[in-house]
């Protein structure tokens, strides 16, 4: 009998073992379960199987039961393996049990396959980075690079999209994971829309940099927020360096050190980042010609916006828009506001 019982939708098995953080279960049955498309349809279903069916630890004091075995691996679009703090220091030496193994080797080539925090030591133990960017919570991450390495570890971002193969750091990063994974599959507003619901921000700036431990900061020093909230009413704007450092009184040369600290990137990759998501969200949800989305994003030119969207997302924006433009349930602006769902769409539901 088979696992999934929804035709037509994105199928997400999420493999759990023994010692799982029950916060990095809830994070794709939340966040990949509650996606629905504007007429309210459901977009993934979401199971949870295990090696063995049956009760698995956690570390919390109550178990997770889990219905379903190894065989929903094989029918999956998508698997998604959360860490397990017991187990994963022995899957850091490169060693997997047969169980697992076994499991493991019934996913079909063509799968997605993700991981959160240090699942991606088991992925690394399968070979499934060989050869990959990929990262892990930046504790772990000097480990995954000793351990494997044929792995390329980045240790400064949130998650890494090499291909069908994802990872992300530490436990909150599971959300952007996902919310990545719904953005590339159903677009920007359907991925909009799940963050609103779940109170997150859609595109968390910068990467695990700004989470590692730093000595505290003398006192009185500015922070950079205030420029970037100017920074992202202006994006249509020609914005400087000089302009954004002027906003905080700083030089531009202490400006570029603190953005950078501060948001894991530095000021010009970061508003680049911002003009294309104001782009995306423009293409897939007005009308407005690539010239004047373009301009209202900030790239000035048609050709600079083509540029860049081919650099980051691979497709240009006629492409783009073609996959993912929405239907009428939302009209958005050229300054990127959007007019209020109707009452009863998909974005009133809780």
């Amino acid at each position: 009998m088979s696992a999934f019982r929804s035709p037509g939708r994105h199928r997400v098995a999420v493999l759990v073992r023994d010692g799982l953080l029950p916060i990095e279960l809830g994070i794709p049955h939340r966040l990949l379960g509650w996606s629905w498309n504007e007429r309210g349809e459901r977009l993934y279903e979401v199971v949870t199987c295990a090696v063995r069916p049956g009760p698995v630890r956690t570390d919390a004091d109550f178990p997770v039961v889990v219905e379903h075995g190894p065989e929903a691996l094989a029918e999956a679009d998508t698997v998604i393996v959360p860490a397990s703090h017991e187990l994963d220091d022995a899957y850091a030496e490169g060693r997997l049990d047969a169980p697992l193994a076994g499991a493991l080797a019934r996913i079909r080539p063509d799968t997605r396959i993700a991981s959160i925090c240090t699942g991606a030591f088991v992925l690394a133990a399968a070979g499934l980075l060989d050869g990959r960017r990929a990262t892990t919570h930046w504790a772990s991450c000097e480990r995954l690079q000793r351990m494997h390495p044929e792995v390329k570890v980045d240790p400064d971002v949130l998650y890494v999209a090499d291909g069908n193969v994802l990872t992300s750091a530490g436990v909150a990063s599971g959300i952007d994971l996902c919310l990545h994974m719904v953005r590339e599959d159903f677009g920007a507003s359907v991925a909009n829309s799940v963050a609103r619901r779940t109170v997150v921000p859609p595109h968390r700036d910068g990467g695990q940099a700004q989470f590692i431990e730093r000595p505290v900061p003398e006192a009185g020093v500015h922070s950079t927020g205030a420029a970037r909230d100017w920074a992202l009413r202006h994006l249509e704007q020609p914005i400087g360096l000089r302009e954004l450092a002027s906003k905080e009184s700083m030089s531009v040369r202490t400006f570029t050190r603190r953005f950078r600290e501060e948001v894991g990137t530095s000021p010009q990759q970061w508003l680049t980042q911002q003009r294309i998501e104001r782009a995306r969200q423009l293409l897939e949800s007005s009308a407005l010609p690539v010239e004047a989305i373009a301009s209202a994003a900030g790239f000035g030119s048609a050709s600079s916006l083509r540029l860049h969207f081919q650099s980051s997302l691979g497709v240009s924006p006629s492409t783009y828009r073609r996959t993912f433009r929405v239907g009428t349930a939302r009209s958005t602006r050229a300054d990127g506001t959007t007019e209020a769902p109707r009452p009863g769409s998909a974005a009133h539901a809780p």
